[in-house]
């Protein structure tokens, strides 16, 4: 059912999706798109294809385990790796990440040197400050997003760093999973309020694909 929702959306993606300038007025670094809890590579595919579609050099990468059996500082570790297997040296990249992958790409730039590397951060329905939802399974990631944690009080005593990154929240009042839905707002970001029904659709609707590139041409 998954994997017939991608396609669907996919489809759906290229006939209704938005479309950005072609011609950018500024050099694009590649994106890496990174997913959320119970998901892998599959879950970005629609919105890398859309963004590759308007010239970005999009990849995505699949989190393992991603059901939160293992902590988010852990997978954070995978991030680091992906980018440092993949990317040139140096080079600037720019990260977008959804919902749990939020906060693991959080760790990775305030604890792992990420600042150094990324130069635009978009983030589509991550719980910054933590979600309700997170106490309905007692494993180590959910324990992290839970409102209070010692990980989130780590990462949001720190927070003020992400202010040199081009940074970009998006969030929507209507979602059930993110609860309450304004803790994707964070002082650090420009966040932007979208009224898109449903969590999932954070990463497929025509609009939201729209937004997230001009985000990354910001």
């Amino acid at each position: 059912m998954t994997r017939l929702l991608s396609t669907l959306a996919l489809a759906l993606a290229a006939v209704f999706s938005p479309r950005v300038n072609a011609t950018p007025t500024t050099p694009r670094n590649p994106v890496l798109l990174v997913h959320g809890i119970k998901d892998d590579a599959r879950k970005m595919e629609p919105m890398a294809r859309y963004l590759r579609g308007q010239g970005w050099d999009a990849r995505t990468m699949s989190l393992r385990p991603s059901w939160g059996q293992k902590g988010l500082d852990v997978l954070a570790g995978q991030v680091a790796d992906f980018i440092g297997e993949n990317y040139a040296p140096g080079a600037k990249i720019d990260l977008v990440a959804f919902s749990m992958g939020g906060l693991v790409t959080r760790y990775y730039l305030q604890r792992l040197g990420g600042l150094a590397r990324v130069q635009r951060y978009v983030t589509l329905s991550t719980p910054h400050h933590g979600t309700l939802i997170a106490y309905l399974l007692p494993n180590a990631g959910c324990r992290q997003m839970r409102p209070g944690s010692a990980f989130l009080r780590d990462l949001n005593a720190d927070a003020a760093q992400l202010a040199q990154l081009d940074f970009t929240s998006f969030w929507t009042p209507f979602d059930a999973i993110i609860v309450p839905p304004r803790s994707s707002v964070i002082a650090q970001a420009r966040n932007v309020r979208l009224p898109i029904a449903l969590h999932p659709l954070m990463v497929w609707q025509s609009r939201m694909l729209g937004a997230v590139a001009a985000a990354l041409d910001h």
